[in-house]
């Protein structure tokens, strides 16, 4: 039995500016003690259960999580393998669930000060099936198109909302509310505490997959009109405005494809 779990940080406890989530800003290596702890709670829970652990690494240059802080037996992949994947690289169909830790609301949302999508400065929002795309779903979809399931998220109220819409069977645990450039946190050892009996939880839980759409209708808005323009030169995608681009993926796996040339990340 594994699991595989995807960790951000701007949806850990605490972290509300944009300097404590890169590197050599000031706070910065406190958010990345605390995202480490988040995600060892969730790997003692799940081998307390009998499973394996595969960590991501899935913030910035994918090397914040200090491996020495998590248990031992897990394994933690850093950096990046340029692939559709992003930051769910390494997942295939051996797993048997996935586990979101530290995620945030998306661009285009006023639930978190770091609300945003992929990156912050490249799009003024992103869409699927109408719905705004937050990383989960994004990276959800990723899971569903190698058959696993989404089971636990935690992070800010906003995303935690969201993953509910798509997937109303996964279990949350709320981190901190955004208000405006604020975040009103829960404590760091609270956090801990409710992650580690949320993915037990979750675990036992038996949650299924999420449902397959007929399609998913990918519209991206970008800050730059050049960049809309380049992303219109992949095949299928159609330019809407001088900053919007649309494409209409048939699977989650397509979509995700599209997703990486059109936006080059």
């Amino acid at each position: 039995m594994k699991i595989f779990i995807s960790a951000d940080i701007e949806g850990v406890t605490g972290v509300t500016s944009w300097c404590e989530t890169r590197y050599g800003g000031q706070g910065y290596e406190a958010a990345c003690k605390q995202m480490t702890l988040e995600v060892a709670a969730a790997c003692r829970a799940a081998m307390r259960l009998g499973y394996k652990v595969v960590v991501k690494d899935g913030h910035g240059d994918a090397l914040n999580i200090d491996i020495e802080m998590l248990p031992e037996g897990v394994q933690l992949i850093r950096g990046w393998m340029t692939s559709p994947a992003s930051m769910m690289g390494g997942l295939d169909e051996s797993f048997d669930a996935a586990v979101y830790i530290g995620y945030h609301s998306p661009e285009g949302s006023d639930t978190s000060s770091l609300a945003h999508t992929i990156e912050h400065n490249l799009f003024n929002w992103i869409t699927i099936n109408g719905e705004l795309a937050s990383e989960f779903l994004l990276n959800s979809l990723w899971a569903t198109a190698h058959k696993v399931p989404s089971i636990f998220i935690s992070g800010d109220e906003g995303i935690c909302r969201l993953a509910k819409k798509s997937q109303p069977k996964i279990y949350t645990v709320v981190t901190k509310k955004g208000i405006g450039n604020a975040s009103w946190n829960i404590h760091p050892k609270e956090a801990i505490e409710e992650i580690e009996e949320g993915v037990g939880e979750s675990l036992e839980a038996k949650i299924g997959l999420m449902s397959i759409k007929k399609e998913y209708d990918l519209v991206i808005n970008f800050k730059e009109h050049q960049n809309a323009r380049r992303a219109s030169w992949y095949p299928g995608a159609k330019q809407m405005d001088s900053n919007t681009v649309r494409y209409i993926a048939k699977t989650p796996r397509e979509l995700s494809v599209a997703h990486m040339f059109m936006t080059g990340i």
